[in-house]
């Protein structure tokens, strides 16, 4: 019964037909041909740069790669290549190409990461320019709604605006990253006290819908000028009391200059 290749549309016959055979004799030759890799390396590379033989590998029925360990600075783990080639019936193979590889040991570079993905919060310096990128789901442009009623109406009502503005997924991505980042109520500053900033004199809540959940801690010797979470406290809370007492413990001074001062007797002779 004849049967027809699915992926070629051959049939049965003409498909084995096309299969490679490996043939034990091109094998050997290609097998044996170490010693002419390792001469193409040192014709390449140099003599020195040739390490230990680790063996041969096939791809295909007419080719062999030998593998060299490489002895090249700044190349540890490396290995060399060498892609021999020969024809069935050939008594010698030929040396197609010499590459240089990394070897599981090998030291690599990371993985290319592009630059809007490298970039961290804190790596802007003075004279950087960052430009968002052209399709940035935090800003829209400025003449459509920004989803904020109280942004929206006092730009209609004083006939300001801005090229583009934050979007709402823009300013929920904002508000979860203040939430959860340092100033937030899972910070252990927060969790070290039970005042919050919410009643705080020092906290300046912000405009718009964010003010709701947010604003900026006024106390130089807190989180000053940080955008902070209603949910967030600290010791410097406008309703911490003071310390209890003068500060100075309620003991007689001691005066050490009513003490008798006598000389060490002499010692016995």
């Amino acid at each position: 019964m004849e049967t027809t290749d699915n992926v070629t549309g051959l049939t049965g016959d003409a498909a084995a037909s096309t299969t490679p055979e490996w043939s034990a004799e091109l094998a050997t030759v290609l097998t044996g041909a170490a010693e002419l890799a390792r001469a193409a390396i040192a014709e390449f590379s140099g003599d020195e740069t040739v390490g230990d033989y680790l063996g041969v590998g096939y791809e295909d029925p007419s080719s062999g790669t030998h593998r060299f360990l490489a002895e090249l600075p700044g190349y540890q783990g490396w290995q060399w290549a060498v892609v021999v080639a020969g024809y069935p019936g050939a008594d010698h193979a030929t040396v197609s190409e010499v590459v240089l590889v990394p070897g599981p040991t090998a030291l690599l570079a990371p993985q290319w990461v592009p630059w809007d993905q490298r970039v961290q919060p804190g790596d802007l310096s003075p004279g950087d320019l960052l430009a968002p990128l052209p399709d940035d789901p935090r800003l829209v442009p400025g003449f459509l709604a920004s989803g904020d009623p109280q942004v929206d109406e006092t730009a209609a009502e004083i006939g300001l605006g801005r090229r583009r503005v934050m979007s709402a997924w823009g300013r929920t991505e904002a508000a979860q990253r203040w939430h959860d980042g340092d100033y937030g109520p899972r910070a252990q500053m927060s969790q070290s006290t039970k005042r919050v900033c919410r009643d705080c004199g020092f906290f300046l809540p912000l405009a718009g819908s964010l003010g709701a959940l947010f604003g900026v801690c006024g106390n130089e010797l807190s989180a000053d000028g940080h955008v902070v979470d209603f949910e967030y406290g600290c010791g410097a809370h406008s309703d911490t009391p003071a310390p209890a007492g003068g500060g100075s413990p309620m003991y007689d001074p001691y005066d050490d200059g009513v003490l008798d001062v006598s000389e060490q007797p002499a010692e016995p002779r």
